[in-house]
């Protein structure tokens, strides 16, 4: 195997295993009907003329299976975060007590499950598409190194078989993780 191809072998596993969890962060974030801190990683806030992510100006805790706690660190920004986490269309509704702002984590109905099964689908298909952009790139690359003549034909297409085993992994892993996450999104 030529060194030149596992030097770009490494680079795509590396980005399809980024494109991977980066679905599985986007998953993370949906609401399942019970108070998890990944919840409201998504939450940006307007703070200092930019929008950080809320956990850059406050922390995020979870006192009771429904309910988060977010203790604020700068009093001036606690509208701001209550506003970020009403507008966040997580379907939250915070409750603000000086720097502490409550959350607490409503029933899911099952027409919020339906809409957050077709969120989880459609971060999923990000994912896929993500992992499948980096498989277009290697093949690319793959051509390269062929018409550079550092690559016969058959060993474009031996690594080419490679990167489409490699790239139906991964796509099958984000897969992995969206069923996964529906069955939690879908368990009442």
């Amino acid at each position: 195997m030529s060194q030149e191809f596992s030097a770009l072998e490494r680079d795509l596993r590396h980005k399809m295993e980024v494109s991977l969890e980066h679905a599985k962060k986007e998953f993370s974030g949906l609401r399942t009907g019970r108070a998890s801190t990944g919840l409201l990683e998504p939450v940006m806030v307007e703070a200092y003329g930019s929008h950080v992510p809320l956990n850059q100006v406050a922390s995020i805790s979870v006192p009771e299976p429904r309910l988060l706690s977010v203790s604020v660190w700068d009093k001036g920004m606690s509208r701001a975060v209550e506003k970020a986490i009403r507008d966040s269309n997580l379907g939250l509704n915070p409750v603000t007590d000086g720097t502490l702002i409550r959350v607490p984590i409503p029933p899911l109905t099952s027409e919020r499950r339906a809409e957050l099964t077709k969120i989880a689908h459609k971060y999923a298909e990000h994912g896929r598409v993500a992992i499948r952009n980096v498989r277009r790139e290697g093949n690319e690359a793959l051509k390269k190194m062929e018409k550079d003549s550092s690559l016969s034909k058959d060993e474009h297409h031996r690594f080419a078989d490679q990167i489409q085993k490699m790239t139906d992994d991964f796509v099958a892993q984000v897969d992995e993780a969206l069923k996964s996450k529906e069955a939690e999104i879908t368990q009442v």
